[in-house]
């Protein structure tokens, strides 16, 4: 039986949107993915997202400012952060903030998976990866 639990990507970078996209297919879940913050919230799958997986740093609104606006418009889609430019202040404010999980470009696919699990079954323990 296909997983029909819908996950969303954000992230301007295509190459990379689009290996993600195909790495979460492969994990089993249905998967959109969109270039920007703004391309997102004009979907017509925000209501349906049960997780979002976004980029940290791009231009317009970034996927910190996303899901702190998700939250203050009363959307709590449990969402994982992405970044190539790793910020200590910037992951641990994420974190108090309510993001499941705050990953490391390139992304361990093992790690991202046990991400995935506890966004979509809050009260999943993962082991931390840092």
């Amino acid at each position: 039986m296909v997983n029909r639990t819908l996950i969303s990507i954000v992230d301007d970078d295509q190459p990379y949107r689009e290996s993600m996209r195909k790495l979460i297919m492969l994990l089993g879940y249905a998967v959109e993915a969109f270039p920007s913050a703004a391309d997102f919230l004009a979907s017509h799958v925000l209501h349906e997202t049960a997780c979002l997986v976004t980029d940290v740093n791009m231009p317009g609104m970034t996927g910190v400012e996303l899901h702190r606006y998700l939250l203050d418009a009363g959307h709590a889609i449990p969402t994982i952060l992405v970044t190539a430019y790793p910020d200590e202040v910037v992951r641990d404010q994420a974190l108090k903030d309510g993001v499941v999980c705050y990953l490391s470009k390139p992304v361990d696919d093992d790690y991202l998976e046990r991400c995935l699990r506890s966004a979509l079954q809050p009260g999943t323990p993962i082991e931390d990866n840092s």
